[in-house]
């Protein structure tokens, strides 16, 4: 008898503690699955949106966790879209950058990150405040695409979702991954930027930059050639030339090979691009954004 009671009082006491822990459990996982859809139901706001010293303190967590990918001013790098002018690739409110940043994006190099929510607000509220800073694009946009593929400017050598010439980079997203500023200097000064990563060994976003660097090789039966180097070792050279006809050489083939340190497109200046050109062609360029 006595042992038939411990039992049962076991049984009851058990009872109770699983009931409880359901309870907590059912308290624990409906607010956080309460507050987990507030941050991907849309309507979810910053609350440290246009706080001075936030917009400070997301400044500083964005270089040191985002600027190697993303660029230190956010204005793209050789992984990460520029994030300044509020051109977004993959939506844009704040509770879509909530998830993105806490979350990744499947698919691409841009990872999860451990931030907290306090500091992935803070992060967004200066992401927020670069995009008032932002300059409107004023161009025609239909205008623009007939620059580049009629009038030749561009898709002899550069490439947008299969169309175009490969001497160049792809230009498939370089809406999303450059701001406006750079796209000018890009056509108005091409080797501004490349000579600037040329001269920052070890930084590898800029990679993409110095694999266009102009390459010239003399060969020992005297023919000289001109293009961008696709692979580059001790031992041998894959050159494309001007024509997109590819050349491998034996380095004991060849008497010299120069680094120009300068990009093969030509600088535009007004004489061959004027103002309401450029203007045209920039609308269509920060329309790409890839898929």
């Amino acid at each position: 008898m006595r042992r038939e009671s411990d039992f049962g009082f076991c049984t009851r006491w058990l009872a109770l503690i699983f009931s409880a822990f359901s309870v907590m459990s059912w308290v624990i996982v409906g607010s956080s699955q309460t507050f987990g859809s507030a941050k991907e139901d849309g309507e979810a706001k910053n609350p440290l949106a246009g706080n001075a010293s936030a917009i400070q303190e997301g400044k500083s967590l964005f270089r040191s966790g985002c600027g190697l990918c993303h660029g230190n001013e956010g204005r793209g790098g050789g992984r990460g879209p520029d994030l300044s002018a509020g051109r977004w690739v993959h939506g844009g409110n704040d509770a879509t950058l909530f998830r993105t940043i806490t979350r990744g994006v499947p698919g691409t190099q841009m990872p999860a990150n451990d931030l907290t929510e306090e500091e992935t607000w803070m992060i967004i509220a200066y992401l927020r405040s670069m995009e008032s800073t932002a300059t409107p694009v004023s161009g025609n946009r239909e205008a623009g695409e007939t620059i580049f593929y009629n009038q030749g400017f561009c898709s002899k050598c550069h490439m947008v979702t299969g169309k175009g010439g490969r001497l160049g980079p792809d230009l498939s997203r370089v809406g999303a991954s450059r701001p406006l500023q750079y796209l000018v200097e890009a056509i108005r000064e091409p080797n501004k930027h490349l000579a600037e990563a040329l001269q920052e060994p070890g930084r590898e976003y800029l990679d993409v930059y110095r694999a266009y660097d102009t390459v010239t090789v003399l060969t020992r039966d005297g023919k000289r050639i001109t293009g961008i180097a696709k692979n580059e070792d001790n031992f041998t050279l894959q050159l494309m030339d001007q024509n997109e006809k590819f050349h491998l050489f034996l380095r004991k083939n060849l008497k010299e090979v120069i680094h120009e340190r300068k990009s093969l497109m030509p600088a535009y200046d007004e004489q061959m691009l004027d103002q309401r050109q450029l203007e045209d062609l920039l609308a269509y360029l920060v329309s790409l954004r890839g898929q």
